[in-house]
């Protein structure tokens, strides 16, 4: 459970549970508004964990030898949070432990992010009554002494609470005893995972992929820390929408995104010129500015799409990736390619647009129907093929239970096949290196975009005619005697038994030989009008080949059930 935790669990249990890893070694800081309980419980918390305690408006006035009341007076607001920065820092810095913080230290950015990088953050979420009466005729709170307690708290909870939303865990406190909300924290901490991240590191740019489920309810927290604005345009499509849009706008709205949505059709004949100046003209139209991000929700088609028009409208926009299908979150959310298709072929109209971050719920993937999993599953298996031999192996092994909805594999194979693309996007962002490079990322692609032009976009999925390009080029490979037939039939059998068209008569359609090249031809990797093609000398063993002859890609076509 990746989301913000929200519990109102039962009493305290007499016997606690142990914790789980994800919060071994770690430090909880409790925030809050002034009068949530985060010293008494944060009192109790640390004595279940057996770990020390410390109130940081208490370190601060034994660090300042004077009450907060009086700092604020004397040296105001701006020096008091420069101190409290500092001894927070210090804290975390040392031996775990259980820190309330100031109502106002989780408010500072800088403060904010050692929190995030340091420990667990716990939200006591309490209504504005409660805080009330908590806090009523206590003149020990400098920031209530200036007007109406009332007043004062609702300004604060406006201000802050979009702000608190961002920490790991939320828990919401009444009117109960502490020992009954030191039980709701204790819950809600069990509960809590850690999302996993890998970093993307560029020459342009870097970024995180963030794989884990729920977290669509943790979009706004995920991606303040990395957005200039809070407010965005989501793209999505109608059957997306219909699932996953609710749940990612009530995350942005949670900490105080304005995030307006646009729907387009779904499947990849959105991937279109004019549907691409309406979307641009939508935007400007509502005025978007060069800090406003564009997030895009769904798919491969989806994302290439939308990163089109954040790549071109005010000449870049701040992109995020919110991938849903198995196929976009390991392979088109990553990497900064974007496109829209045109009549002479697919994503012939394009640029290069780095994520801010990528966002992988793997809850999403339980909504797939079971051929785009399946579709989702080739590009997986592809990074193996390419240059991992041991991966590939792994795939062999888990991919039943991957195809059978596993979670915990799903996101192992997401992590493992983003991390391969991400090693190889590194060292060839925009695929500039002519033979090892990024073009390796294109084993079966020049085969499948002909498959997918030659039968009519949308009519095969792209996982599908990658699949079947995959097979072409390891049999292609075999044929030319580069790699064993042994390897080639191997591929083939693997993508069969996941269920996947890995061979040309599984399509049921008489195709030309002829015509199939013609697309080749056009396809954007073709170097002096001569075919480029990704071949293998084994499994894990892929490289570029420049000049392959289209007699011998006549030859295989034509063996594999090709007229001519």
């Amino acid at each position: 459970m990746t989301r913000n935790t929200v519990l109102n669990a039962p009493a305290l249990k007499e016997a606690a549970a142990p914790l789980p890893l994800s919060l071994a070694g770690r430090s909880i800081v409790l925030v809050g508004l002034m009068g949530a309980g985060k010293t008494s419980i944060g009192r109790r918390l640390a004595a279940r964990l057996g770990l020390p305690f410390r109130d940081a408006d208490a370190e601060i006035e034994l660090a300042a030898g004077c009450s907060i009341a009086e700092i604020f007076e004397r040296y105001g607001e701006q020096e008091f949070r420069a101190g409290e920065r500092r001894v927070i820092n210090r804290l975390l810095a040392g031996e775990p432990l259980v820190l309330a913080a100031g109502g106002g230290a989780f408010m500072d950015p800088a403060t904010r992010a050692t929190i995030r990088r340091e420990a667990v953050s716990v939200w006591l979420r309490c209504s504005l009554p409660t805080l009330l009466r908590r806090v009523a005729g206590r003149t020990h709170r400098p920031l209530l002494n200036d007007g109406d307690p009332e007043g004062v708290l609702a300004r604060l909870m406006q201000v802050r609470h979009p702000v608190y939303a961002e920490a790991d865990v939320i828990v919401d406190c009444g009117e109960e005893t502490p020992e009954a909300t030191t039980g709701h924290v204790w819950d809600a901490l069990l509960a809590w995972r850690k999302p996993r991240r890998l970093a993307v590191t560029l020459a342009s740019a870097s970024y995180d992929v963030v794989v884990g489920s729920g977290l669509l309810h943790r979009a706004g927290a995920l991606l303040a820390p990395v957005l200039p604005q809070k407010r965005a345009f989501v793209i999505t499509d109608e059957s997306v929408a219909a699932l996953h849009l609710p749940a990612l706008l009530d995350g942005l709205a949670a900490t105080g995104f304005a995030a307006t949505p646009i729907t387009v059709p779904a499947g990849e004949t959105s991937k279109r010129l004019d549907l691409f100046a309406d979307l641009t003209d939508r935007l400007l139209e509502a005025g978007v500015e060069r800090r406003t991000a564009v997030i895009a929700l769904g798919g491969g088609v989806v994302g290439d799409l939308a990163g089109f028009v954040a790549a071109t409208t005010l000449r870049g926009l701040p992109f995020v990736q919110v991938p849903t299908t198995l196929l976009a979150q390991v392979d088109s959310s990553v990497g900064g390619k974007t496109g829209i298709n045109t009549r002479h072929g697919k994503n012939l109209l394009g640029a290069f647009h780095q994520p801010r971050m990528v966002i992988a719920d793997t809850a999403t993937l339980a909504t797939l129907p079971p051929r785009e999993l399946r579709a989702g599953y080739a590009e997986i298996a592809k990074a193996g093929l390419i240059g991992d031999a041991a991966f590939f192996a792994w795939c062999e092994a888990n991919a039943p239970a991957l195809l059978a909805g596993d979670e915990a594999v799903q996101a192992d194979a997401v992590l493992r096949a983003c991390a391969f693309k991400a090693q190889v996007v590194g060292g060839d962002e925009r695929e500039e290196r002519p033979s090892d490079g990024r073009a390796l990322l294109n084993l079966g692609h020049t085969f499948g975009h002909a498959l997918e032009a030659e039968l009519g976009f949308g009519t095969i999925l792209h996982g599908e005619a990658v699949a079947i390009g995959i097979g072409l080029a390891f049999r292609l490979s075999a044929r030319l005697g580069l790699c064993a037939t042994d390897d080639a039939e191997r591929v083939v059998a693997h993508f069969d038994a996941a269920g996947l068209p890995a061979e040309l008569p599984r399509l049921n359609r008489r195709l030309s030989a002829g015509r199939l090249i013609g697309h080749m031809r056009r396809d954007k990797k073709t170097r002096d009008g001569r075919l480029f093609l990704v071949l293998a000398r084994g499994i894990g063993e892929a490289f570029t080949q420049a000049d392959v002859a289209e007699d011998d890609v006549a030859a295989l076509l034509r063996a594999e059930g090709c007229v001519a």
